[in-house]
């Protein structure tokens, strides 16, 4: 039987080619995920047009949850970041209690997990790297302000043309911009830039925790489904199971 020891549903944003294979990547043995797209139109993966395509998704997520149910996963997952950022704290709360009582299964999002990742390691000051516009970057700052963060310091990828054809060397890179010495731990927000390639590498080289989206809701997920299994190999978060 896949999944036998639990099994994982994800939202994914239709054009991001990103979170599949991140996500079996960081499965444990015994552990099977499974995808159902949201809806959106438009060109995928560009800044222009972001907060349109959240919206649209926003707008598919309940139906593509019902669908993804039927699988019978222990969590299911909005595996999108910028979505919450749209959303905001008191609708984001709101959309996961409404989609938990219709489908009978834990639901978090991305950043759900971000927050959890974050008060697990006990960090307070955030360096934050994204590979948003300005706009949308100063959205998720805000967003993590709100939740009583202190976004030390701010790291945004240049000459972006698709955040999907973007890279493990530039998602290192914009960590590395973003880390400020006062900052307890780096955080790259988005699940369309790959980052896990990156993570460990960057957490060495800097010495404190770095994390990103994905990491994060794979780590919240397995705990969710009450899989304790440490993925090395991918920074600190990964290996406090």
């Amino acid at each position: 039987m896949e999944g036998w020891r639990a099994r994982i549903g994800f939202l994914v944003p239709p054009g991001n080619p990103t979170v599949e294979p991140e996500m079996t990547e960081l499965a444990p043995p015994g552990v099977s995920v499974h995808f159902t797209r949201l809806t959106a139109s438009g060109p995928a993966g560009t800044h222009k047009g972001q907060e349109e395509r959240n919206r649209t998704q926003i707008a598919s997520l309940d139906e593509a949850a019902r669908l993804l149910a039927m699988v019978s996963p222990q969590v299911i997952v909005m595996a999108h970041t910028a979505t919450s950022y749209t959303l905001g704290r008191e609708a984001e709360a709101s959309l996961v209690q409404r989609v938990e009582r219709a489908t009978g299964t834990r639901f978090v999002t991305a950043f759900g997990s971000v927050l959890a990742a974050l008060t697990c390691l006990n960090v307070q000051r955030i360096a934050y790297a994204t590979p948003y516009d300005a706009t949308l970057t100063e959205q998720g700052r805000a967003h993590l302000a709100r939740h009583g963060f202190d976004v030390v310091g701010v790291g945004r990828l240049e000459n972006v043309r698709n955040i999907y054809e973007e890279t493990t060397a530039r998602a290192y890179a914009v960590g590395r911009q973003a880390d400020r010495p006062e900052a307890q731990a780096v955080f790259l927000s988005g699940t369309g830039m790959p980052t896990l390639g990156m993570l460990q590498a960057l957490e060495d080289d800097l010495g404190k925790p770095v994390f990103s989206a994905a990491s994060a809701m794979m780590w919240h997920a397995l705990r969710v489904a009450g899989v304790r299994r440490p993925v090395p190999g991918y920074g600190i978060l990964l290996r406090q199971i």
